[in-house]
């Protein structure tokens, strides 16, 4: 009888690596919180995206974590937008020290941290935080995808959409977007909620949400860390339009925009009514 191999083991510098990213992603959610509890000023870049004390002091902890820690170029939100231009190469961290400002800003549970790290092109690791839940969740795609949070570290995994239908989340900020009625229209969908930032990948990742369309502008930064986490858990990000839908969403683009994806579970290719 055939034998499925067992996965290679991890290579330990790839350890290495996400060990880092995840200290440094617990260390950045401890200190939002800190921030979060004492009160702050939210204030408004160039292209009118809210900032705070807590994005620029989570990116300033990461960052200098990153540059001791390891000799990878770092992209980072706040870098960028500050106009310091990076040699990323073909390998390059990318961060977002709080992804869902907005959510943060109103009082609102939903946003992360993210660390990810891309090897030509693609997403192979990362470290999503999502402070206000105590939770961290960690991927090494081709090796597997864990939570840690106050009852240890569990392994997870994407699921089966069960017989009543998808769990789909989308962003918040476009919540009631018509094309979203009319990507979903045709599927059996048994829930749709709304929630900002990369928590939406999470919740794909373990297992309590099936779908995560995302029919609006994200940036890499947003993206590169919670995709590793959702491949690593069995699932997939890929795009939506073009002649490259259906194909993996990848890294390094011009501008460091991405088009529009999809984050899926483990769905079949058609899930009709």
């Amino acid at each position: 009888m055939n034998q499925v191999p067992a996965p290679a083991t991890p290579d330990p510098a790839d350890q290495a690596l996400l060990a880092l990213a995840a200290e440094l992603a617990a260390r950045a959610a401890e200190l939002i919180l800190e921030i979060r509890g004492r009160g702050f000023e939210t204030l408004h870049k160039q292209d009118a995206s809210p900032v705070t004390e807590a994005d620029q002091r989570a990116e300033a902890l990461i960052l200098q974590g990153l540059r001791s820690g390891s000799t990878i170029p770092v992209i980072a939100e706040e870098e960028i937008a500050a106009g310091i231009a990076v040699e990323a190469g073909d390998e390059f961290w990318l961060v977002d020290p709080l992804d869902g400002t907005r959510e943060f800003a109103a009082g609102r549970d939903d946003f992360t941290v993210n660390i990810g790290l891309v090897r030509h092109g693609r997403a192979v690791l990362g470290a999503v935080a999502l402070p206000a839940y105590g939770e961290l969740y960690l991927g090494l795609v081709g090796h597997g995808a864990m939570r840690r949070d106050a009852h240890g570290e569990t392994a997870i995994r994407v699921r089966t959409p069960p017989e009543a239908g998808l769990s789909v989340l989308a962003s918040r900020h476009y919540a009631g977007d018509p094309r979203l009625v009319a990507y979903l229209g045709g599927q059996r969908v048994a829930s749709l909620g709304n929630i900002g930032s990369a928590a939406k990948f999470a919740r794909v990742a373990e297992g309590r949400a099936d779908l995560y369309p995302r029919l609006g502008r994200t940036m890499e930064w947003d993206t590169a860390a919670p995709q590793a986490v959702v491949e690593a858990a069995g699932g997939s990000v890929v795009l939506l339009d073009g002649a490259g839908a259906g194909t993996t969403l990848r890294y390094g683009k011009p501008g460091w925009e991405n088009p529009d994806f999809v984050c899926r579970g483990a769905i079949p290719e058609a899930t009709p009514e």
